[in-house]
């Protein structure tokens, strides 16, 4: 079972741009999909954008379309999410898993335990 670490998170100004890692213990490619998600204060997880890793299929939820990008390094067994134009909306923890799957319009996830996450602040 493929294992994964988030990182990447910190504290910035709205508009401006943090990159997610999410680093797996083995090959990515045996993850099939990899999703990331949002989890803003007192609410629940939300999947907010999701690769396969077989062909690229990618799904991002509505709210982020055309600010955030996922994209995999298969060299470095990680997934990354790159967010730009932050607004304090965005804030929350942000987690990434395997237990997922998508198309280029759905998204679909059966997570049964969280990692640790990354924390995004976004204030100004």
């Amino acid at each position: 079972q493929v294992r994964l670490v988030e990182s990447g998170g910190g504290v910035v100004q709205p508009g401006g741009s943090l990159r997610l890692s999410c680093a797996a213990s083995g090959s990515i490619l045996d993850a099939g999909r990899i999703g990331w998600f949002h989890q803003a204060p007192g609410q629940e997880h939300e999947g907010v954008a999701c690769i396969a890793l077989s062909d690229a299929t990618r799904y991002y939820r509505d709210s982020v379309e055309g600010r955030f990008s996922i994209f995999r390094d298969n060299a470095k067994n990680s997934v990354y999410l790159q967010m730009n134009s932050l607004t304090p909306e965005d804030t929350g923890v942000y987690y990434c898993s395997t237990e997922v799957s998508c198309g280029r319009t759905w998204f679909a996830e059966t997570v049964k335990s969280w990692g640790q996450g990354t924390q995004v602040t976004v204030s100004s």
